[in-house]
This record gives C-alpha cells, structure tokens and sequence, in this order.
C-alpha cells in the first residue's frame, strides 16, 4: 500500500485531499505511538522498538518508513526522530494530550462514584 501523501488517493479520498491523507497515514497501526514516543527524544530502532511494546520489527520498519517518506520523521547518525514537521504536527496533538487528562479524572471520579 503506497505512503499517503497529499494528492494521492487514499483511504476516503479519490483526490487525496491532505486531511484524508494525513488522517490514512496516522491511522495506520502503530503510527501515532511511533509519533509519540519520538516527541522528547532520538531513539534507535532498538530502543523504539522497546518503548512501543516490543511491537513486529516488520511493522517497526514499515511505518518508520512511512513516516520518513511523509517527511514527519527523519534517520540520524543517531536514531529516528521527529522533523520539524513532525514537531509542528505533534503541537497540534497537545490540545487532545489536555482533554485526554479531563476525560480520564471525570472517568475515575464517575467509577468512584458507583462504586
């Protein structure tokens, strides 16, 4: 299956719209955890690998290698890591990071509450 790229068909997109193909390549498994574990931090494969769960080397590489060719992470002499670009889609990320938090002491609280 081909990297999606803006311009390019994708899942959902004919035209390749760059939201669908931003939203196609984030979620393809692995993909945002890959993302986040890179967001403080060049990792070598070994060491990504470790953080993700001990996720397939196969599917390690595949979406390292997507990311790479979308231009969000990059290959250094001393492991993977966010580019710019990268770090700019990972901002975009906080305001959810925040929610998230909400929505989980309002959960916990909730389940307090019917216990």
């Amino acid at each position: 299956m081909p990297v999606p790229l803006p311009g390019r068909p994708v899942r959902g997109s004919r035209t390749g719209r760059p939201i669908m193909a931003l939203l196609d390549l984030l979620g393809r498994r692995w993909a945002l955890r890959v993302l986040w574990e890179l967001h403080a931090a060049t990792l070598n494969f070994r060491e990504l690998r470790a953080r993700c769960d001990s996720m397939s080397p196969s599917v390690l590489n595949e979406r390292l290698s997507e990311l790479r060719e979308a231009g969000i992470v990059e290959l250094t002499d001393y492991g993977y890591r966010l580019t710019k670009t990268g770090n700019e889609l990972l901002d975009v990320f906080a305001p959810l990071s925040r929610w998230s938090k909400r929505w989980a002491t309002r959960t916990a609280m909730r389940s307090m509450s019917a216990s």
